[in-house]
């Protein structure tokens, strides 16, 4: 459990999720959850897409989404599995926008989804988190979210299996491959 779930508990959750139903609390409500969940959603977005810019934005757009369909939450899941959800969808969707806007060569220098890693201001890794990064970025979206969600963020494959509505044996094989792939990508830079 990452740091920043530790933060708010299930009954905090269900309290928030009250107050985002009633019409006078909503608004403070809605504050409060762009605050608590920010951070963690920023982050989940960011290892995928790379850019500080673009992650911001698809942040935006997943609160933008989640306000517009505050009445259709239901509760049957998390509010934070719910918000994960929306972000992974936003993400999801620019990424193959993105793909087929920028098909290249990936052995020309503008191929390089690397590059970018080092060319932004907001990225201040060492050599070896830009080498794990440029492993990372060698795998397939889906195994790429699968290892980003255990890896980064801890979450148990029980919750990644709510989320992704994947059973836990593939989320373990996903996983396994993903670990595969960035090991033998690692041993060849080596």
């Amino acid at each position: 459990m990452s740091e920043q779930e530790n933060k708010i508990k299930a009954t905090d959750e269900a309290s928030l999720v009250k107050q985002l139903q009633c019409s006078e609390t909503r608004n403070k409500a809605f504050e409060r959850m762009v605050h608590l969940f920010s951070e963690q959603l920023y982050w989940q977005i960011r290892r995928m897409v790379l850019s500080h810019d673009d992650a911001n934005d698809l942040l935006q757009n997943t609160f933008i989404k989640a306000w517009s369909n505050i009445d259709s939450f239901r509760g049957d899941a998390r509010l934070s599995t719910w918000l994960y959800r929306i972000a992974l969808n936003e993400t999801l969707t620019f990424l193959t926008h993105e793909r087929n806007l920028y098909t290249v060569d990936l052995d020309s220098p503008e191929g390089s989804i690397a590059d970018h890693i080092e060319g932004d201001d907001w990225f201040d890794g060492d050599d070896a988190q830009k080498l794990l990064q440029e492993a990372i970025l060698t795998l397939p979206d889906k195994q790429r979210l699968v290892f980003n969600l255990k890896y980064f963020e801890e979450m148990k494959y029980e919750d990644m299996s709510n989320l992704l509505n994947t059973s836990v044996g593939a989320l373990k094989a996903s996983y396994h491959l993903a670990v595969t792939k960035i090991s033998k990508f690692l041993e060849d830079y080596f």
